[in-house]
């Protein structure tokens, strides 16, 4: 049975005060909280196998390189991708999504098209803008319907033609909460010619990603997501697709022979991790996917689905808030919202006072805001170690915050 008061318990970084107050911690989608064997692996690591890999004959260099390689198995498993050699570590989401970028800039002509959301965070959208800059291509958006519930897939038929080379998409919005229907836009994209991009750091914690069934041929998350490090993430690449694309840096373990007139490469994913990789952090990776999976993928994504919900649920009933997002049944584990007459850095200030942790801004996805007309709003993020009752907490404070400051 799924008991997120026993899971608190593996969470050091929970059982503390803010303010005097017991932490409630609600900014998932920003960073998630690490459980013991996370931090006992990282541990393990710079305690007993700390050494460089692949390149090192001795014992340690032979332990470290296995267990780092066991991590890009342990990864591949996670998102049942084809083999390991389709995984290529990263520093996190936007990283993987540059160098997908990057890569394809290169093929990309005036004339030709990438298609985006208007959801699309930061790290799905800068790196599009720069390699429409470099190759002439157009960017085109997907538009999110008027009441935010989802995006208006009658538009895809205009939107998605032999025109678009790239299409880009969120697998969760960051700020809406809403499940994009991730298999049959990559089906749509694939009929039309484009590739497809999908960024999934909102979902690889929380869901079941089955990569060959969802038929993308790139996606990426972030390890600091889904109770990982910071500083470690993925990028799955369909291997005929990923090994074909450029060398993202120079540098050493990257190389197959370097003479001083020019260089010849690995074939992926090592053609894409020049140097010394982020070791300890994929390792600890590797723990923190076999921590969730112990739990259960599908009993995570139905614990954050409920509390989400109730969030909406009680949230809306306050009266004062406007809920962004879909119905409370259709999204996923988060709740944003603004508050007529109070900006979203006050609620976070004065919720922080009360021990709760929230996230106020735009979330990186300021031209979303800009569309419906916000500066800013507030989310509240849930993970498998939230309760119920701390939802009522939320609910509670902000009431009194609107009392006060409204």
């Amino acid at each position: 049975m799924f008991d997120p008061v026993r899971i608190r318990a593996d969470f050091p970084a929970l059982h503390q005060k803010v303010h005097g107050k017991p932490l409630i911690y609600l900014d998932n989608g920003a960073t998630t909280q690490k459980p013991r064997p996370v931090l006992d692996a990282l541990a393990h690591f710079y305690e007993q196998d700390n050494a460089n890999v692949h390149r090192g004959l001795h014992e340690l260099s032979n332990r470290a390189t296995a267990a780092y390689e066991a991590a890009r198995t342990r990864v591949a498993r996670f998102l049942h991708a084809a083999s390991p050699e389709e995984i290529v570590f990263t520093r996190g989401t936007t990283e993987s999504i540059n160098l997908v970028a990057h890569g394809l800039a290169a093929r990309l002509k005036p004339g030709d098209e990438i298609l985006l959301t208007e959801a699309e965070h930061h790290s799905n959208l800068v790196p599009w803008q720069l390699a429409a800059q470099r190759s002439g291509a157009t960017l085109r958006f997907l538009p999110v319907t008027a009441d935010t519930s989802g995006f208006d897939y009658s538009r895809l038929d205009d939107l998605l033609t032999h025109h678009t080379k790239v299409f880009a998409f969120t697998h969760v919005s960051n700020t809406l909460g809403l499940l994009t229907p991730a298999r049959e836009l990559c089906a749509r994209a694939r009929a039309a010619g484009a590739i497809s991009v999908i960024d999934a750091a909102q979902s690889a914690g929380h869901m079941k990603i089955d990569v060959q069934d969802l038929g993308c041929d790139f996606l990426a998350f972030s390890g600091h997501k889904c109770a990982g490090p910071t500083g470690i993430g993925v990028l799955y690449g369909r291997f005929d697709l990923l090994d074909s694309l450029p060398p993202w840096q120079g540098g050493g373990e990257m190389i197959s022979q370097v003479r001083y007139g020019a260089s010849t490469y690995k074939a992926a994913p090592q053609k894409f991790e020049a140097g010394t990789p982020n070791i300890a952090d994929a390792i600890a990776l590797a723990a923190a996917l076999d921590y969730l999976e112990s739990i259960g993928m599908d009993a995570i994504f139905a614990h954050d689905r409920a509390l989400a919900a109730l969030a909406h649920r009680e949230l809306a009933a306050l009266g004062f808030l406007r809920i962004l997002g879909p119905a409370p049944d259709e999204r996923t584990g988060l709740v944003t919202f603004t508050m007529d007459g109070v900006h979203a850095a006050d609620i976070v200030t004065a919720a922080d006072q009360a021990g709760i942790a929230l996230r106020g801004g735009h979330h990186c996805t300021e031209p979303l805001h800009h569309k419906l007309g916000l500066s800013a709003s507030v989310r509240a993020s849930f993970y498998l170690y939230n309760t119920e009752e701390e939802i009522g907490a939320l609910s509670a404070c902000l009431k009194k915050i609107h009392t006060l400051l409204a």
